[in-house]
């Protein structure tokens, strides 16, 4: 029987219980949140000393949530209450939805048909880009002067450079430097890793036909030989759900990875160190080389796998895990969209800087963090001593660039530089 709240009781800026839904998209979830009613004079709190209004709204918040959650599921009895014909005219509606939103679909792969027809358009300027940036081509003049006349009016005081020559000359460390001055992937690149991503040629993206039941696109890394990997390329893919979600924008449903080949030793994924362990009954001692995950951007080509409803409603995961792993997705499908409509188009503004100028600096330094996962030491019959020796052949775990704003764009861009652009 369903009970029934006194609307007197229910928070007027809530959503009625009939339209909480039960689960929140990995990606919805924490984009928006609810807000915060007006406090009255009646509804103040009597301190003596004056509470300060971020502590009010947190508290204010608080509160709100937890009725929320309270509400989620439950119904207040009024849909129940109504007479049947009432309520066959509210299953009719949403038939005449089931409509709209199919037409809302359509709408949607077409928006991604058109997204597809001008990459295409722009493939021919691509192509041009790598020739710039890899040296095989040189720049012409009027790709010059184009240039310049943007940088004059970016900058007044920007002094045109020499014109005698107009030789074919490579950019160094290009993808490398436009991929540290974004800001949250700066805090993915590790000192390690930049050694690998300097031999980082081009980003391109394409998009899945729209046929498929699952729209999406891919994010393809080209490299030249290195001694990291026998890839040329590493892709990954990014699949939306087959419907459009309340937004009305399609939601993020899993993305997948290339397998990265190491070359022996070369996994910048893990770190080994050497172990001293002693036999338990022998007391005798040994070496042991051992790996584990450690921090790196390449983590980005072994995306988080989504929980399945079947184990979730088997209670395989508690809510805790499952926040932590809907957080992974939400970040993992941002640092895609972030590749596909900033980097790759707006490569040479990372380049240089100038894109820091658009960027949120003050949003929270939390909202990228590391990809990596835990995994617990074999157990055997072996016990490790305190004391470790590092492998020689072994470089010492290093870490990305300091959290906080801007700190690794100065490590590729002259500040002067990024204050002119």
């Amino acid at each position: 029987m369903s009970s029934h709240i006194p609307i007197s009781q229910v928070d007027p800026t809530a959503p009625t219980p009939q339209n909480t839904p039960l689960t929140h998209a990995p990606i919805a979830q924490g984009l928006s949140r609810p807000t915060v009613p007006d406090i009255t004079e009646d509804n103040e709190p009597e301190e003596e000393e004056p509470v300060s209004g971020s502590a009010m709204q947190h508290a204010m918040l608080g509160l709100v949530q937890g009725k929320l959650a309270d509400l989620v599921g439950k119904s207040s009895g009024y849909i129940e209450s109504l007479p049947v014909e009432v309520k066959r005219s509210v299953e009719a509606l949403k038939g005449v939805q089931v409509k709209q939103i199919e037409l809302q679909n359509q709408y949607k792969r077409e928006c991604l048909e058109l997204e597809r027809k001008y990459l295409e358009l722009q493939k021919p300027l691509y192509d041009r880009r790598q020739a710039i940036v890899s040296g095989a081509a040189p720049p012409t003049p009027e790709e010059i002067a184009a240039g310049e006349a943007q940088s004059q009016k970016d900058d007044p005081e920007y002094t045109p450079l020499p014109s005698d020559s107009t030789a074919a000359s490579a950019i160094p460390e290009f993808w490398l430097t436009a991929l540290r001055n974004h800001l949250g992937l700066a805090e993915l690149i590790t000192d390690r890793d930049a050694a690998a991503l300097k031999h980082l040629t081009d980003i391109r993206v394409s998009y899945l036909p729209t046929t498929d039941a699952k729209p999406g696109f891919k994010l393809q890394f080209f490299f030249s030989p290195n001694e990291f990997f026998e890839n040329d390329m590493l892709e990954k893919t990014y699949l939306y759900q087959e419907e459009v979600g309340y937004s009305g924008d399609f939601m993020y449903d899993r993305a997948i990875g290339t397998e990265i080949k190491w070359k022996e030793d070369k996994d910048l994924t893990k770190e080994f160190e050497i172990k001293k362990q002693r036999n338990k009954n022998t007391n005798r001692t040994r070496l042991v080389r051992k790996a584990r995950p450690t921090e790196s951007f390449f983590n980005f080509f072994s995306p988080p796998t989504p929980p399945t409803d079947e184990t979730i409603e088997a209670g395989e995961i508690d809510e805790d895990e499952l926040e932590e792993i809907e957080e992974k997705l939400e970040i993992d499908y941002q640092i895609g969209e972030d590749i596909k409509e900033k980097i790759v188009p707006r490569a040479v503004d990372y380049f240089t800087g100038k894109a820091l100028e658009f960027e949120d600096i003050d949003e929270d330094d939390d909202d990228f963090e590391d990809l990596d996962s835990d995994e617990d030491d074999d157990e055997d019959r072996f016990e490790e001593e305190d004391d470790s020796d590092s492998d020689g052949d072994v470089p010492a775990r290093r870490r990305g660039p300091p959290k906080g704003r801007g700190g690794a764009a100065a490590n590729n861009v002259n500040p002067e530089e990024c204050k002119q652009q």
